[in-house]
């Protein structure tokens, strides 16, 4: 029977609740502890949700020599240093998407990855999901030809200035909370962009509440995407090629994974098996911890995300084309 690894919760953040939904569909997943900025606070969730212990500190936290491996849903600003001290402290660290809008703190985290010879990831479930796996066999066995264009999509409406989505002192945000999806779908497909050009409408909390780009990639391939905090309810993928295309309805929550390959006038429906994409990156993380295999998701991607979302600030900010 594979080993079940012993997660802590850095924090009681909502995101927490799909997360945790995910471990209890596995065997490989047990959730022992939770850290709050108060006691009660951490004992009333702890209660809620059935976990063993809980703790007043994030220190505290860190310390419980049972915990392996720490999930990390701090606000954006709090990701590295969060992530730092928890590795420094014996866990390994899955931190919760986006790592950073800043390139420096990124290298540090996953520096201090390296210096402890432990995993550090960054939590884009839906990368782990096999919808996003057959999207990509099918772009890189040619199903629609030479890909040209990739198109991404992802928005909700959201006007609670307090609410930690649209706060500055956080780094949120339309592009950090969501538009971040649409950067990984791309990059997934397209691989690193040698140029960007960004474009943001401000709100009256200070952060972009709409997003909207066109990144560059070797061999002509190019993606255009928006994402919003202050639009209708959309989420979607296209990949375009020279002889088809294919759509993803439901790319990021992959609640409904079903890929439609359109070609020859015509369009195939192809279905996958439904899974929790929370549960399979927590397995991702527990088959690193067990020695193996690497984490999905780790150094490099997470610094080609933070680039393209370094760049695509610049560029929104300076009106102009930023090269990589």
């Amino acid at each position: 029977m594979t080993r079940a690894v012993k997660w802590g919760l850095l924090s009681t953040a909502d995101i927490n609740g799909k997360l945790l939904a995910g471990a209890a569909e596995s065997d490989e997943v047990e959730v022992v502890a939770v850290a709050s900025r108060t006691t009660e606070r951490a004992e009333e969730y702890a209660r809620t949700w059935g976990i063993e212990r809980a703790y007043g500190t994030y220190d505290e936290l860190l310390a419980d020599p049972d915990v392996e491996a720490i999930y990390n849903p701090l606000p954006n600003t709090m990701h590295s240093e969060w992530s730092i001290r928890a590795l420094e402290a014996g866990k390994h660290v899955l931190c919760e998407k986006p790592f950073s809008r800043h390139i420096g703190d990124v290298e540090a985290a996953f520096d201090a990855a390296d210096r402890t010879g432990l995993h550090l990831s960054e939590a884009f479930m839906y990368r782990h999901h096999p919808q996003t796996a057959r999207l990509a066999e099918l772009v890189a066995e040619g199903a629609i030809g030479d890909l040209r264009v990739i198109r991404t999509a992802f928005s909700y409406s959201l006007y609670d200035a307090e609410n930690i989505r649209l706060r500055t002192d956080v780094d949120g945000g339309a592009l950090m909370d969501v538009g971040c999806y649409c950067i990984s779908g791309a990059r997934l497909l397209g691989g690193e962009p040698e140029s960007v050009l960004g474009a943001a409408h401000i709100g009256s909390s200070g952060t972009d509440w709409v997003f909207s780009g066109l990144l560059r990639f070797p061999g002509d391939v190019t993606a255009l995407f928006d994402c919003g905090t202050a639009l209708p309810n959309r989420d979607e993928l296209e990949a375009i090629g020279t002889e088809g295309s294919i759509f993803l309805d439901d790319p990021w929550h992959c609640q409904t994974p079903v890929i439609e390959l359109r070609r020859d006038e015509a369009v195939e429906r192809i279905e996958v098996e439904p899974a929790n994409p929370y549960r399979l990156e927590l397995e991702d993380m527990n088959a690193a911890i067990r020695g193996e295999r690497q984490p999905l998701l780790g150094r490099a991607d997470a610094l080609g995300q933070v680039r393209a979302l370094d760049a695509l600030f610049r560029s929104a900010a300076e009106q102009q084309v930023v090269a990589l």
